[in-house]
């Protein structure tokens, strides 16, 4: 059995009910959502959205990055985003170590030196909320009439709490 064989028969179960096909693309509901990479977060029903409602950026810790920024300038002038939700969350890992500490367990596992290695490390989740919403209202690219908000998911209750 292949590496992927799980995967790729699962999609194929997948594509006997798919009905996306010749979708346009374009955020119907207006939204995009930056939030964390964690598996315990379903960006859409989380916020009663179906696919093709949203634009949806994961990254670790759910940071405003350059890559982030780039997707929502790109969301706001070409994919009808107009309402922009930032969605860090409760318990992140990304919140509970270090930069030392996640270079040190990273350069373990692989077996090397991670000391070079840059993680967005959250020393306190609303203090870097709100700084990744000020780049974002702040972006010259991104008008004040987009709506932007701060919100942290808890993952023990699955509600939202706006911060900012």
């Amino acid at each position: 059995m292949g590496d992927f064989d799980d995967l790729i028969s699962a999609n194929r179960d997948f594509s006997t009910s798919f009905d996306l096909g010749g979708f346009d693309g374009v955020a119907h509901a207006g939204v995009a959502i930056v939030t964390c990479m964690d598996s315990r977060i379903d960006p859409l029903n989380m916020l009663g959205l179906k696919p093709g409602d949203a634009k949806i950026f994961r990254n670790p810790g759910g940071r405003i990055t350059g890559a982030a920024l780039e997707a929502l300038v790109l969301g706001v002038h070409l994919l009808n985003v107009n309402r922009i939700l930032v969605i860090p969350h409760t318990r992140c890992a990304m919140s509970s170590s270090t930069e030392a500490e996640l270079r040190e367990k990273v350069g373990a596992s692989a077996g090397q030196d991670a000391s070079w290695q840059h993680f967005h490390v959250v020393r306190d989740q609303v203090a870097s909320l709100t700084e990744d919403i000020r780049a974002v209202t702040s972006h010259p690219l991104i008008p004040d009439s987009v709506k932007v908000g701060g919100f942290i998911y808890d993952v023990d209750t699955g509600l939202i709490d706006q911060k900012v």
